[in-house]
């Protein structure tokens, strides 16, 4: 009798053929990994533009939250398959960027808020968007500027940053959460995670590669478990009644439609220079992060570099999405760090198997019920699988670093850009005295400033006599 278990060997190879029974299940736990992460950037900044569910605009917060689902799966195919130059054919999923949070605040503060200022943020990222896209097309001469000793630290810090991301929902979603690290989100996170490790290690083939949706599930099940017998509500020190964070909330889902069609250009496109040049700025550090997500994928999952196509379609579709993003009224959309991990944790490339993750979420933008039963999900269930995906990136990270031979120049730079770069990133306070402009682009995260210091060391230190010796080979090759 066939094993029905086994795993397609073309699971591993971004083009092979594989079974939709196989391929349904792995796509599905791409869009559980980055769900939460694809909406949270929207309510918070239309929440600081003062147009969020409590407002009068509460029906457009929903129809912008549908169209984040859609064009996350849009943009997932463009980069999957290509559309001409747009598109690295790479298994990377897109979604929503939080990169752009801090700057996109601060643009709210300073023209006030309200429906004026989320337009000016739809006009800067489709200005920023196309600028990314014309950045795309001259990556190849740029190519020389990110080594694997640079894209490495870039994706180390990647993975470092989003380690804190992981454990916040682990604890069950952050401190803002009244029982964050309470003892039922932190058993629950750890449930799902022994989950995950037994399944992950105990079996072989499909359900070995299907670890993080079996834990997901079994997580929810759990979640359910605990409602019969639990309180499901507590009370704060000062009296005040909440929710727990772990609880299912079933009537978000009841009361969601069947299906709905997506709106273009919910709010009116303004271009104000005051949105669009530090929105540009970002556009840049999102090219580099990009840049590092695709090494990152392309090295855990398929052991090797990128090739130059492969990084210019990418950073090209990382653009044309944004604006393309922007038309619906949603943030900016670039390659979700998350499921890079996810690759790398798996070894799964399939390009079938991501696709059908991005129908998923391409349903989800047109069938809101779907959307609302994965929305529920508790953080702390979330949690679990993501601190495992989210150091697999670290991993990545160093696999990239350790590339090429750990020379005292390339110590240096990795030392310098994670201790001085990522280190002050990680640490914003340190930035409250510099100007503005300086604490949006480097304080939103450890991210941009290694990547700054990583590069810049990369072109002022002398290199070594036998790296300088390659690299003059390499491109009398290339030409």
């Amino acid at each position: 009798m066939k094993n029905t278990t086994q795993l397609s060997e073309q699971a591993y190879v971004f083009e092979g053929k594989m079974p939709l029974k196989q391929a349904i299940p792995l796509g599905l736990q791409h869009v559980l990994a980055m769900f939460v992460g694809n909406l949270t950037p929207i309510l918070i900044i239309m929440g600081t533009c003062g147009i969020g569910a409590a407002s009068e605009f509460g029906d457009l917060q929903i129809g912008i939250l549908q169209n984040a689902m859609l064009i996350a799966g849009i943009v997932t195919l463009i980069q999957l398959f290509s559309i001409g130059p747009i598109g690295g054919k790479v298994p990377i999923i897109m979604g929503t960027s939080s990169g752009f949070i801090g700057v996109f605040n601060s643009v709210a503060a300073n023209m006030g808020g309200g429906i004026l200022a989320y337009g000016a943020i739809m006009g800067a990222s489709i200005i920023g968007g196309l600028f990314e896209t014309v950045l795309g097309f001259f990556l190849k001469p740029l190519r020389r500027f990110f080594p694997p000793i640079v894209t490495g630290t870039v994706v180390l810090s990647i993975g470092l940053s989003l380690i804190s991301v992981g454990i916040n929902s682990f604890g069950g979603g952050g401190a803002n959460v009244a029982d964050f690290g309470s003892v039922e989100n932190m058993l629950l996170a750890l449930f799902v995670l022994v989950v995950i490790l037994v399944v992950k290690h105990t079996t072989k083939g499909f359900w070995s590669s299907s670890a993080i949706l079996v834990g997901i599930v079994a997580g929810y099940i759990a979640a359910i478990i605990m409602g019969f017998v639990l309180p499901t509500t507590g009370v704060t020190a000062e009296g005040v009644e909440y929710t727990k964070a772990w609880v299912l909330n079933w009537d978000k889902v009841a009361q969601a439609s069947w299906f709905a069609v997506p709106s273009i250009m919910p709010v009116k496109i303004v271009f104000d220079w005051r949105a669009i040049l530090p929105v540009l700025i970002m556009f840049v550090v999102t090219a580099v992060e990009t840049v590092g997500d695709i090494s990152g994928v392309i090295e855990g999952g398929m052991d090797r570099e990128p090739t130059d196509k492969e990084l210019a379609g990418g950073v090209m579709c990382d653009g044309i999405g944004s604006s393309l993003a922007a038309v619906f009224g949603v943030l900016p959309n670039t390659s979700f760090s998350q499921n890079v991990g996810l690759v790398a944790m798996t070894k799964v490339v399939n390009r079938i198997a991501l696709t059908t993750g991005a129908v998923f979420l391409v349903l989800c933008g047109l069938i809101p019920k779907l959307g609302a039963i994965v929305s529920i999900m508790p953080q702390s269930v979330l949690g679990g699988a993501a601190v495992m995906m989210f150091s697999s990136i670290v991993v990545s990270g160093i696999q990239l670093v350790t590339r090429d031979k750990m020379t005292p120049r390339n110590l240096t730079i990795l030392s310098v850009a994670l201790g001085v770069g990522y280190g002050m990133g990680a640490n914003t306070g340190i930035l409250h005295a510099m100007p503005e402009a300086i604490q949006l682009v480097f304080g939103g995260s450890g991210i941009v400033p290694a990547a700054f210091v990583a590069i810049l060391l990369n072109v002022v230190l002398p290199k070594e006599k036998v790296e300088a010796i390659a690299e003059t080979k390499t491109e009398t090759e290339e030409k």
